[in-house]
């Protein structure tokens, strides 16, 4: 188990002043089967009021309503997570996560890894695992991609990403999630936090033996305890740290994003 100490920041900044903002935040990691978090502090600024709920894959979500006039949306979230991998506990998985979804739709280039994963499971001993199997297809992921910032945006599917054989870590994890669907694999996308990453990341949970376990197609590894769960779902869409809509002419949008995980030591 390890005590992370997580601070996460955004600031949206408008070219000209926005009224009437409605945002819709998944922004705060929560106590799950692998992690306890504590001690969360959210700030906003402009200042508003905030509901929060929990949405139908168990993630937080903050909603809120500024009506004045500004030209900077900013907020951050600071806590305490334990996360226990090892001893992550058991927990029920819903059956829509054995299927396509908007983002992991395949094509030709998913079904040609789809073929190949597939062929290479044939190799493996009768007894292997769930995590064996998603196991060839993170590896086969991770020498399909070059990690190029920009060459991607929110809506690139699996297949387009594949394709061109580009993108960050939420291309990985939809294509991933598309050829373990297709390979019988009970899979589901994660928005969370590592150390090191200086931002947001995202990786994949498959299904095995009543507990989700992670594997990280960006870095060809298993999750281990230092990483932060914020959201789960589907895909991307299913996660988008934050949605909004504002009333403003000719308004040009421009995102900073800044995030920070450290081990926290016993005194």
């Amino acid at each position: 188990m390890k005590k992370l100490v997580f601070d996460y920041e955004t600031k949206l900044s408008f070219s000209a002043p926005v009224t009437d903002h409605r945002f819709q935040l998944r922004c705060v990691p929560a106590t799950g089967p692998r992690q306890q978090v504590v001690d969360v502090e959210v700030e906003m600024d402009p200042q508003t009021e905030l509901e929060t709920t929990v949405d139908s894959f168990d993630s937080v979500v903050k909603t809120g309503f500024i009506r004045q006039a500004h030209d900077v949306f900013r907020y951050s979230v600071k806590g305490i997570a334990f996360v226990d991998t090892e001893n992550t506990k058991p927990e029920p998985y819903k059956p829509l996560y054995r299927f396509d979804s908007a983002l992991t739709v395949p094509g030709p280039a998913i079904g040609n890894m789809i073929a190949t994963c597939r062929a290479k499971l044939t190799g493996l001993d009768g007894d292997a695992t769930a995590i064996d199997r998603a196991q060839v297809v993170m590896n086969e992921v991770f020498k399909a991609f070059a990690y190029t910032p920009g060459a991607t945006t929110i809506r690139t599917t699996a297949e387009q990403a594949l394709t061109q054989g580009a993108g960050v870590c939420q291309d990985y994890a939809h294509a991933m999630l598309s050829v373990c669907r297709h390979l019988g694999l009970t899979a589901r996308y994660i928005a969370g936090l590592l150390g090191g990453e200086g931002a947001t990341h995202a990786w994949v949970e498959v299904y095995h033996n009543d507990r989700w376990i992670g594997l990280d197609p960006t870095h060809s590894r298993m999750v281990d305890d230092n990483y932060i769960t914020i959201a789960h779902g589907r895909d991307y869409r299913d996660c988008m740290l934050d949605i909004g809509i504002f009333s403003g002419a000719n308004v040009r949008q421009t995102q900073w994003v800044n995030a920070s995980v450290h081990e926290q030591q016993p005194a």
